[in-house]
């Protein structure tokens, strides 16, 4: 982003080539008046020469004619194209002008991160800007994105809706619609709001996350080796195994939110109803997510990796036996992560509810010690095993038969598939006297690699 040192150059190089342009036309005019002074001159001298005076007065209005006319158009064309390019270069400076004062400080960068992030977002909904790509600085139209985050303020926070918005406003508003219905979250709402669904949904912290602006991800799947063989040096040299390519496709599906206010609370000036709304969605978003991420059977909703059958091919997941009826053992533990390959230890966490932390915690040796003392360091997790410890509420308690932990390279393992924007329709007229904001984003998963999570089981 440019900064304000360079504008000012900029400025400067223009303004010293308005003047050598100035001083240019002064030399070439104070040339050609010499030459009319010349011809003046001469005439003056010949004056008493009767008709050659006649000749070189009419040769001087000629000449003086000539130099006029020759001046006038030196000058138009500079009128013509220096000041036609002067303008289009003050129009380009204004532009760098602006996002430099944004970088200056005082929140500027910040706004001007926010009108990136909504031309984005309303680019690649629109099919005109591929996910992943940046959008140039030059098309950023920061006085467009203040628009309408300001007639979208208003909208949320008055009573009658879009109905309260002025022509100005509507106008406005146009540019920030969503092809599927309602009206994009400004990014201040949206950040909020995601940051939230992060802090509800643990797997997030832990999983692949991909960003898609298009209504479903398509992920290569490739688990088969390539063949390899010894050969001597004159030996035959067969055809080996080619690996095998597959595809799986993991769908964004739409998840809603429908918090509603009161129309005293909304039109309260002192409450901050932008906070409130990104709050609100954020928490139903994340608690609603963080399920079906767990136990979700990908049915108009992401698959959890708890719906899979037990095994080791793909398709299914490893579940190891506890061994003892109804409670979670060291061993068990033990041979939970033994399950799991080297290559996915070093990111490999535990998942499980926060009663299970409780039972796992109470386990003790054959002297009457505790086996497990966890981390006290606050925002920490603690390692059980050498590995962390996620407290995830959606993973089932300890019982007979239930898979009560997760283990697991989940990064490997589990994708989450966010797509761009999230967008709000603002209801007054439904449940008077509330104002309801119906709020939609659309979200998807799935397991991608099955080796790479163990999960274990409860003896019955």
């Amino acid at each position: 982003m440019p900064e304000i040192k360079d504008v000012l150059d900029d400025v400067q190089r223009e303004v010293k080539k308005f003047g050598e342009d100035v001083t240019g036309l002064k030399t070439s005019m104070e040339k050609d008046l010499k030459e009319v002074r010349d011809l003046a001159e001469k005439a003056g001298k010949n004056a008493g020469e009767g008709t050659q005076l006649k000749k070189d007065l009419e040769a001087l209005t000629t000449g003086v004619t000539e130099k006029h006319a020759a001046i006038e158009a030196a000058v138009k064309k500079i009128q013509d194209e220096s000041i036609k390019a002067a303008q289009d270069r003050m129009d380009e400076l204004e532009k760098k002008l602006n996002r430099a004062r944004l970088n200056g400080g005082g929140g500027g960068d910040d706004e001007f991160k926010q009108a990136r992030e909504f031309a984005e977002i309303k680019s690649a909904l629109h099919k005109t800007l591929k996910s992943g790509v940046r959008m140039p600085d030059d098309a950023v139209n920061v006085d467009e994105f203040k628009g309408y985050e300001a007639a979208f303020n208003r909208v949320i926070s008055n009573r009658q809706g879009e109905d309260g918005l002025s022509p100005e406003e509507r106008k406005d508003m146009s540019v920030g619609s969503d092809p599927d219905g309602g009206y994009l979250l400004v990014p201040k709402v949206s950040s909020r709001t995601m940051m939230i669904v992060r802090e509800s949904s643990p797997l997030r912290e832990i999983a692949t996350i991909e960003t898609i602006s298009t209504s479903e991800l398509e992920i290569p799947i490739d688990e088969d080796e390539a063949g390899a063989s010894w050969a001597g040096e004159t030996a035959d040299r067969p055809k080996t195994d080619t690996p095998q390519v597959g595809k799986q496709t993991i769908v964004a599906h739409e998840m809603y939110a429908f918090p509603k206010a009161t129309q005293k609370f909304v039109e309260d000036a002192g409450i901050d109803v932008g906070a409130w709304l990104g709050r609100k969605i954020g928490e139903k978003f994340g608690r609603t997510e963080a399920t079906a991420f767990v136990a979700g059977n990908g049915v108009g909703k992401p698959r959890g990796f708890l719906t899979y059958a037990s095994g080791t091919s793909r398709g299914q997941i490893e579940q190891v036996v506890s061994g003892a009826a109804t409670a979670v053992t060291f061993d068990g533990l033990i041979n939970l992560t033994a399950a799991l390959k080297g290559f996915y230890k070093a990111n490999a966490n535990f998942l499980m509810k926060r009663t299970t932390v409780g039972a796992v915690m109470l386990l003790k040796d054959g002297n009457g010690q505790y086996l497990w003392r966890p981390n006290n360091q606050v925002g920490q997790p603690s390692l059980l095993l050498g590995y962390a410890v996620r407290e995830a509420e959606d993973m089932v308690a300890v019982d007979a038969g239930t898979l009560s932990i997760a283990f697991g390279d989940f990064k490997a393992g589990y994708t989450i598939v966010d797509r761009m924007g999230i967008s709000v329709l603002v209801d007054p007229y439904t449940a008077k006297p509330f104002v309801g904001y119906y709020t939609r984003r659309r979200v998807g998963g799935d397991v991608t690699n099955f080796e790479a999570i163990k999960l274990q089981k409860i003896s019955a």
